[in-house]
C-alpha cells in the first residue's frame, strides 16, 4: 500500500492531489513508494519495495529493489527489478510485475549485506534479460 504518512509536500498521492493539481500519480516521491506491495497478474504477493535505485548519469529510476520472503528481514532475498518491468496499480495502490511467482523466486537476487555492482554491464544485461526477455 502506498505510504500515506510521509510528508506535506503532496508527494504521497493522498494529500488532496487531484488529476489537474498535485504530483500523484504521474509524479511521486520515492519514499511514498517504499513499502508498497508487488504482485503478479495472478494476484500473488511477490514482495515489497525496499529501495528505489536512481541512475545518476541519466536521472532516471533504474530499479526497484523488491524484498521477498523472510521474517522481519531475516532470511529475505532482494531482487533488483527493472523499473520498466513494473506497472503501478493506482486502484489497489501497489505494483504489478508480469511474472510467474516461481520464475520470480528463481530470479537473480542478493542478500542485504552483499549487494551486486549494479553498474556492471554484465549484471545489468542479466537482470534486464531475465525480466524483459524481448528487450
Amino acid at each position: 500500500m502506498i505510504n500515506e504518512n510521509l510528508d506535506g509536500y503532496g508527494s504521497n498521492g493522498s494529500s488532496g492531489a487531484t488529476p489537474d493539481k498535485g504530483p500523484g500519480p504521474e509524479l511521486m516521491g520515492a519514499q511514498t513508494l517504499t513499502g508498497d506491495n508487488v504482485v503478479n497478474h495472478a494476484d500473488e504477493h511477490l514482495g515489497d519495495i525496499k529501495e528505489i535505485m536512481l541512475d545518476m548519469r541519466t536521472g532516471r529510476v533504474a530499479y526497484a529493489v523488491v524484498a521477498h520472503g523472510g521474517l522481519l528481514t531475516i532470511g529475505e532475498k532482494l531482487f533488483a527489478v527493472p523499473w520498466s518491468a513494473l506497472t503501478l496499480d493506482t486502484v489497489n495502490k501497489r505494483f504489478v510485475l508480469n511474472i510467474d511467482k516461481e520464475h520470480f523466486e528463481n530470479a537473480p537476487g542478493f542478500d542485504s549485506d552483499r549487494w551486486p555492482d549494479m553498474a556492471d554491464q554484465t549484471w545489468v544485461n542479466e537482470v534486464h534479460g531475465y525480466y524483459n526477455p524481448k528487450n
